[in-house]
């Protein structure tokens, strides 16, 4: 990509952010164009589509916020604190992105797909938590997902500028700890979505 393409990408991405921030899920592109001091055409040469640039915003989203937090993690020696901030940057995330989370699910990109980088971080620190006794043994990486899942709906039933959603990662990073814990059940499987044709 060349230097300008590449600026005005950036650029894009930012004031998308900016623009969801402050209009809620249903900004509208030209808006997001127009902050960014590029034409709408120029938007859509780089993201075809509001999907693509919601992707390019999870993407930056994650790489500023999530990855240094997990590169920390991973030279931390208490598995459990590492886990745990691994956690909380990712909410703490999702609740400053709030409006760009929305959007991104009201337009169908959340997949396996757009996930993987996080949880595929989650595994080694999901293990040495394991060996080291502080993470129960049980706990399976579809589990990991699901409970993120859970942790992220909270933000939808409050004002997740207000953090009352940390109350729910003391529970849940509390409730993952061996200590007390009874057996749990045998995990479901993932369920495999069918394309409609």
């Amino acid at each position: 990509m060349r230097a300008d393409a590449l600026r005005n990408a950036e650029k894009i991405v930012r004031a998308a952010r900016d623009v969801y921030a402050e209009q809620g899920p249903d900004a509208p592109l030209d808006e997001i164009a127009r902050r960014a001091g590029v034409g709408i055409a120029t938007l859509f040469r780089r993201f075809p589509d509001k999907a693509a640039l919601l992707r390019a915003v999870l993407d930056q989203q994650f790489t500023q916020q999530v990855l240094p937090v997990i590169e920390r993690a991973l030279e931390d020696e208490d598995p459990r604190r590492a886990l745990t901030s691994v956690i909380e940057a990712a909410l703490t995330s999702a609740a400053d992105e709030h409006h760009v989370l929305t959007a991104a699910r009201n337009a169908g990109i959340f997949t396996s797909e757009t996930s993987a980088r996080f949880f595929d971080a989650l595994d080694p620190l999901v293990t040495r938590g394991q060996q080291a006794g502080v993470i129960r043994e049980d706990l399976v990486p579809d589990d990991l997902k699901r409970v993120m899942g859970m942790l992220v709906s909270v933000l939808w039933t409050m004002d997740p500028a207000e953090g009352g959603w940390r109350r729910y990662v003391t529970l849940v990073v509390d409730g993952l700890s061996p200590a007390a814990a009874t057996p749990l059940p045998n995990p479901s499987p993932p369920l495999l979505r069918r394309h409609q044709t």
